[in-house]
C-alpha cells in the first residue's frame, strides 16, 4: 500500500480544503508531521483510515467529523489517492451532515457519500479516471479484500496511534487477548470451544435419555419379576445386580415348581410301570404262542436248508483264491511292460553303457550329475561375466559423459556466465532508472492533464459566461422597465385617489377625509382611471422580474467563480499548449514504462543466470567426482574379470560355453536316470510275478482246491452268493429265535401265569398324566418368568452398554470442554484454546520485536514471550517480559521507564505489523505512520531509535513520524507542518522541492 496524495475538506480542524503530497513527502523515505499540541497532526492520520474504511480510529462518531470552523455551504469530504495491489484508486468520502435548505427555511440533512475511482490507462483507450461503485459496502469489501486487514488491524500497524502501543505492552492479560483477537481474527478458535460446550452438553442430553431408558427397563423387571422392590437410585452402577437378584429369586422358584413336577413324574412312572408291567406279561403271553406256531413251519424246510448251506461254503473257500489269481495276471501284464522299457532305454544309452548292470548304470548316472552340479554352479559366474562386460561398457560411457559435461560446465562459468551477467545486470539497472523516470513522469502526466481539464473547461465556460451576461443585462432592463411601469400606475391611481374615495360616500355617512355629512360636489373619474388590481399586478410583475434578475446575477458569479477557479489551475498555458504536453508526456511515460518492464525479465533472467551458475558449479564437481568413481570402478571390474574367466575355461572342458557344457550333459544324464530306473523296475516285476504264482498255488491247496481253475469254477457272483447267504443266515436267525422264544424263562413263567387284563391300570395311568401336566403348566410359568427377565435383563445390559460409550464420549467432551476453555484440572495453565493460538502469535510479536528492542537499547533489552501460571483465577500465556542483558535477569515491562517504555512499545508495535502484515498475506506496506512518544527519548536513544526507523525504508518504504519533538526537526528534512490559528489548522510541506 502506498498513499499519493490526501485532501481534506472542513474535516477536523481544517476549515478549508487542504492537501498532502505523500509521494513528494516519502521522497526521503522518512518524514516529520509536526505541529503544535491540538492542531490537528492527528487528524491527518483520522482523515486517512476514515477514506480508506469509513470511520476514524477510536470510538468518535461520524457526526463529530465536520470542521466547526467551516462555512455552512462548504461540504465535508475526504479524498485519497493511492495505490493497493498494483491498481491506483481514489477514495472519496463524505459523512452524514446538514445544510441550509436550497429554498426556503430551516435545514436538510444529506446521507453520507462514497466513490472508488480506478485509474485506467488501456493501449488504444482515452487514460483517466474511471467509476468503479458507489456503494459503502461494495467499497469497503473492496478495500478490505485489497488489505486484508480489518480497521483495527490497519489502525494498530499502519497508524500506529498514540499511546495504543504502549497499552498494549503494559496491558492486562484480557485486554491483550481482545487487541489480538480482533488483529488475528480468532474467534473461530473461540467457537470451537462454544463447540465444545454445545457438544458436551449434547451427549449430557444422550446419557439422560439412555438413563430414561434404563429406568423404564427397570420397571418393567420389576413388573415382569411381580416384585415391590424398588429399582437401585444409581441403575448405571447397581442396575445389573438388582436384575441378577431378581433372576436369581425367579429361579428359585422354579427349582420348586421343577421339584414337584419330578414328584409328579415319579408317581406317574410308577403306574406307568405297572401298567407296562401287565402289558409286558400280556405280550409274553402272546410270543409264546406265536413261537410253537413258527417252530412247525421251519421243521418244514430243514433239508433245503442244508443242501444251500454246503454250495454256499465251497463259494466262500473259493474267494480265498480268486482275488490271488487276478493279481497273478496282473503281475504278468506288468513284467511284460517293464521289460520292453527296459530294452527301450538301454537301446537309448551309448554303445558303452547298453549292456551295463544296474550298479555300473547306477555309478555313471552320478558321476554325470555330480559334474552337472559343479557346471550349473559355474553358470551364475558366467553370467556375471557376461553382466561385468556390459557394466564395464556403461561404465567407459558414463565417464565419457561425466567428462563432456565437466569440460561444457567449466566452459560456460570461464567464458559465458561472466559476459551474460554483465549484459543483464546492465539491462536490470537501465530498467530500474526507467521505472523511477516513470513514476516522475506519471506525476507529471497527471498534473499536465488536471491544468489541460481545467484550461478546455476555462474555454468550454466562456460562451456560457457571454450567454449569462446577456441574460443577465436583459433581466436587468425588463427588471427596471417593470419598476418604471409600476411607479406610473402607482402615481396615476394616487392622482385619481378621490374618485375612488368619493364612490364609498353616501348621504348622511361621514367623509373618511373630512368627516362631513354632505357631499355637495364629489368627485368623478376621469379617462385611463387605474385600479387596486392594476397597480397590485404591476407591483407583483416588479417583484418576479428582480427576482430573476437576483438569480442570474447569482449564477453569473458562480460561473465567473468556476471559471476564475479553473483559469488558477490551468495557470498561463491555453488548451491546445497543454493537450500538446500530454501528448509529449505520455509518449515519454510509455516509452518509460516499456523500459521497467523490462526488470522483471532482466531480474528473472539475472536470478536464473545465478541460478545456472549454481547449477553448472555443482555439476562439474559432481561429473569429476563421477569421473573418479568410474576410473575406479572400472579397475576393479578388470581384476574380477580376469578371475572368473580363469574359472569358466576350466569348467567349459572345450565347449563354446557353460551352458554349451550343460546341454551336452543334460540329456546323457537323464537318459541314464531312465535307464537305472527302468532295469529296477524290470527285476522288481520279475520278482512280483514269481511271488504271485507262489502264493496262488499255495491258497488253492490250502482252501482244498486241486488248482486255481476249479477254485474259479466254484466262485458264485457276487449278487448270487449275497442272496445265497442272506437265505442261510436267515433260516439260522429263525431257528435261534424260536428256540430262544421257547427256551426263554419269562415267557415260560408268564405261559404259566393267569391271562392278564391292562386296561385297569391304564385308567391309574391316565390320572397320573393329568396331575404331571398342572406340574408341568407351573414349571412353565416359572421358565417364562425367568425368560422374560433373562430377555428384559439382556436389554438392560444392552442399553447399558449403549450408555457406556456415550458416558464415555460425555467425559471425553467434558474433558475437552473443560481443557479448551481453561477450567480443566488437566490444564496447568489455566490456558483457552483461544489464549493458546494469541500466545503463539504474541511469541512471533515478541520474537519479531526483541530484534528492533536490541537496537533501540544498545543490544541491553529485548523481549520475551512469558507462558507462567497466573496467579489467582486468572489466565496465563499472554504475559511479556523484558530480558535486561546487562543483569541477565527477566524484568516486568512495568519496571520500564518512560523513555525505555516508548521504546519497547514501539519495538512492539513494528513486531506486531509484521505479524499482522504476514498473516494477512505479506501485503506490502509502502506507508507507516508512527504517533507521538519520542519526547521521553535521549538523544543517543531517539538516534538509535531513529536508525531502527530508517531501517524501514528499504525497499522503497515511507515512514511518517507524527511528534512535535524539537530536535527531529533538525534531523528530519522532510516535514508536513500543521499551522492552527482561530479560522482552522492549515497543513505546510517543507523539504519537498
Amino acid at each position: 500500500m502506498r498513499l499519493h496524495s490526501l485532501t481534506m475538506t472542513a474535516f477536523g480542524p481544517f476549515a478549508g480544503t487542504q492537501s498532502v503530497d505523500f509521494d513528494a513527502l516519502a521522497s526521503g523515505g522518512l518524514f516529520l508531521l509536526r505541529g503544535a499540541t491540538g492542531a490537528g497532526k492527528s487528524s491527518v492520520l483520522d482523515a486517512v483510515c476514515y477514506a480508506l474504511y469509513g470511520a476514524v480510529p477510536g470510538q468518535r462518531p461520524r457526526t463529530r467529523l465536520r470542521s466547526d470552523h467551516a462555512s455552512a455551504e462548504v461540504r465535508t469530504e475526504v479524498r485519497l489517492e493511492l495505490t493497493l495491489g498494483g491498481r491506483r484508486l481514489e477514495l472519496t468520502r463524505s459523512p452524514e451532515q446538514t445544510r441550509a435548505k436550497k429554498r426556503g427555511s430551516g435545514s436538510t440533512v444529506e446521507k453520507a457519500q462514497t466513490l472508488l475511482r480506478e485509474w485506467s490507462a488501456e493501449p488504444g483507450g482515452e487514460p483517466g479516471w474511471r467509476p468503479s461503485s458507489k456503494s459503502h459496502q461494495e467499497v469497503g469489501a473492496e478495500v478490505q479484500q485489497l488489505l486484508g486487514m480489518s480497521r483495527e488491524q490497519f489502525c494498530q500497524v499502519v497508524l500506529l496511534p498514540q499511546g495504543e502501543f504502549a497499552r498494549f505492552l503494559h496491558a492486562s492479560a484480557p485486554d491483550r487477548a481482545d487487541l489480538l483477537g480482533r488483529l488475528f481474527d480468532t474467534a473461530r478458535f473461540g467457537a470451537v470451544e462454544a463447540w465444545l460446550t454445545e457438544r458436551r452438553q449434547q451427549t449430557e442430553k444422550a446419557c439422560q435419555a439412555v438413563l430414561g431408558e434404563v429406568g423404564a427397563r427397570l420397571e418393567r423387571l420389576r413388573q415382569a419379576a411381580g416384585t415391590d422392590s424398588p429399582p437401585p437410585a444409581a441403575p448405571e452402577q447397581d442396575a445389573l445386580g438388582w436384575a441378577a437378584q431378581l433372576r436369581v429369586r425367579a429361579r428359585e422358584e422354579q427349582a420348586v415348581a421343577e421339584c414337584r413336577q419330578q414328584g409328579a413324574e415319579q408317581r406317574r412312572a410308577l403306574a406307568e410301570a405297572r401298567a407296562r408291567e401287565v402289558e409286558v406279561i400280556a405280550d409274553r403271553q402272546r410270543r409264546h404262542r406265536r413261537a410253537v406256531q413258527r417252530a412247525g413251519d421251519l421243521d418244514q424246510r430243514a433239508e433245503q436248508q442244508r443242501a444251500a448251506t454246503v454250495r454256499l461254503e465251497r463259494a466262500q473257500r473259493a474267494e480265498a483264491v480268486v482275488p490271488l489269481l487276478r493279481l497273478h495276471r496282473e503281475a504278468a501284464q506288468a513284467q511284460a511292460r517293464f521289460a520292453e522299457q527296459e530294452r527301450r532305454s538301454r537301446a537309448a544309452l551309448p554303445a558303452v553303457h547298453a549292456a551295463a548292470g544296474l550298479d555300473e548304470l547306477v555309478a555313471a548316472e552320478r558321476q554325470r550329475r555330480e559334474e552337472l552340479g559343479g557346471l550349473r554352479t559355474l553358470l551364475a559366474a558366467e553370467q556375471q561375466h557376461r553382466g561385468n562386460e556390459r557394466m564395464r561398457w556403461q561404465l567407459e560411457a558414463e565417464r565419457e559423459d561425466a567428462e563432456t559435461e565437466r569440460a561444457e560446465a567449466e566452459q560456460w562459468l570461464a567464458v559465458d556466465w561472466p559476459d551474460q551477467r554483465e549484459r543483464t545486470a546492465a539491462a536490470l539497472d537501465q530498467a530500474v532508472q526507467a521505472a523511477v523516470r516513470a513514476d516522475q513522469l506519471d506525476e507529471q502526466q497527471r498534473e499536465a492533464r488536471r491544468r489541460g481539464a481545467a484550461a478546455e473547461q476555462a474555454e468550454a465556460l466562456q460562451a456560457r459566461l457571454a450567454d449569462s451576461r446577456q441574460r443577465e443585462l436583459r433581466l436587468r432592463e425588463a427588471a427596471a422597465a417593470a419598476h418604471e411601469d409600476w411607479l406610473d400606475l402607482r402615481e396615476r391611481r394616487l392622482q385619481g385617489m378621490a374618485a375612488e374615495l368619493a364612490e364609498g360616500l353616501a348621504d348622511g355617512r361621514a367623509c373618511p377625509v373630512c368627516g362631513s355629512g354632505e357631499h355637495p360636489a364629489p368627485a368623478r373619474p376621469g379617462p385611463g382611471r387605474v385600479t387596486v388590481e392594476q397597480e397590485q399586478r404591476a407591483e407583483q410583475g416588479y417583484r418576479q422580474a428582480a427576482l430573476r434578475t437576483e438569480q442570474a446575477a447569482a449564477e453569473l458569479g458562480q460561473l465567473e467563480q468556476e471559471a476564475a477557479a479553473l483559469a488558477a489551475v490551468a495557470g498561463d498555458g491555453g488548451a491546445a499548449e497543454l493537450r500538446a504536453l500530454v501528448q509529449r508526456l505520455e509518449a515519454e511515460h510509455q516509452q518509460a514504462r516499456r523500459v521497467a518492464a523490462q526488470a522483471i525479465g532482466a531480474r528473472e533472467q539475472l536470478d536464473r543466470l545465478e541460478h545456472e551458475q549454481g547449477l553448472r558449479t555443482a555439476a562439474a564437481g559432481q561429473a569429476a567426482e563421477l569421473v573418479a568413481a568410474r576410473t575406479a570402478r572400472l579397475e576393479a571390474l578388470a581384476l574380477e574379470q580376469g578371475r572368473l574367466a580363469e574359472e569358466l575355461e576350466r569348467g567349459r572342458s572345450g565347449a563354446a560355453s557353460v551352458a554349451d557344457r550343460v546341454g551336452q550333459l543334460t540329456p546323457l544324464t537323464e537318459r541314464l536316470g531312465e535307464a537305472v530306473a527302468a532295469v529296477r523296475e524290470a527285476a522288481a516285476g520279475a520278482e512280483a510275478l514269481a511271488r504271485a504264482a507262489r502264493e496262488l498255488r499255495e491258497a488253492a491247496e490250502r482252501e482244498g482246491f486241486g488248482d486255481a481253475e476249479q477254485a474259479a469254477r466254484a466262485a458264485l457272483p457276487p449278487h448270487e452268493t449275497a442272496s445265497l447267504r442272506a437265505e442261510v443266515q436267515r433260516h439260522r436267525d429263525e431257528l435261534a429265535q424260536v428256540g430262544a422264544e421257547l427256551a426263554d424263562p419269562d415267557l415260560l413263567a408268564a405261559v404259566r401265569l393267569p391271562p392278564a387284563d391292562p386296561a385297569a391300570d391304564r385308567a391309574v395311568l391316565a390320572g397320573a398324566d393329568a396331575a404331571l401336566r398342572s406340574a408341568y403348566a407351573a414349571v412353565q410359568g416359572a421358565r417364562e418368568r425367568c425368560a422374560a427377565l433373562d430377555r428384559l435383563s439382556a436389554g438392560l445390559h444392552a442399553e447399558l452398554r449403549r450408555l457406556a460409550p456415550l458416558a464415555a464420549d460425555h467425559r471425553r467432551v467434558s474433558e475437552l470442554a473443560f481443557l479448551a476453555s481453561g477450567t480443566s484440572s488437566s490444564n496447568s495453565l489455566r490456558m483457552s484454546l483461544e489464549t493458546y493460538v494469541l500466545a503463539a502469535r504474541l511469541e512471533q510479536v515478541a520474537e519479531a520485536a526483541g530484534a528492533r528492542l536490541q537496537v533501540m537499547s544498545q543490544g541491553r533489552y529485548t523481549l520475551a514471550h512469558n507462558d507462567a501460571r497466573s496467579r489467582g483465577a486468572g489466565r496465563s500465556g499472554l504475559g511479556l517480559s523484558v530480558l535486561d542483558g546487562w543483569t541477565g535477569r527477566s524484568r516486568d515491562t512495568s519496571t520500564l521507564s518512560g523513555g525505555e517504555s516508548f521504546f519497547a512499545s514501539l519495538a512492539l508495535a513494528l513486531g506486531l505489523a509484521d505479524v499482522v502484515t504476514d498473516e494477512a498475506g505479506g501485503m506490502p506496506l509502502d506507508t507507516l505512520f508512527i504517533d507521538e512518544g519520542f519526547g521521553s527519548l535521549d538523544e543517543d536513544t531517539l538516534e538509535d531509535v531513529l536508525d531502527v526507523l530508517d531501517r524501514l525504508r528499504e525497499r522503497d518504504r515511507a515512514v511518517g513520524i507524527v511528534s512535535h519533538v524539537g530536535d527531529l526537526r533538525g534531523r528530519i528534512p522532510v516535514q508536513l507542518e500543521v499551522r492552527k490559528g482561530r479560522d482552522g489548522s492549515t497543513l505546510h510541506q517543507h523539504g519537498t522541492g
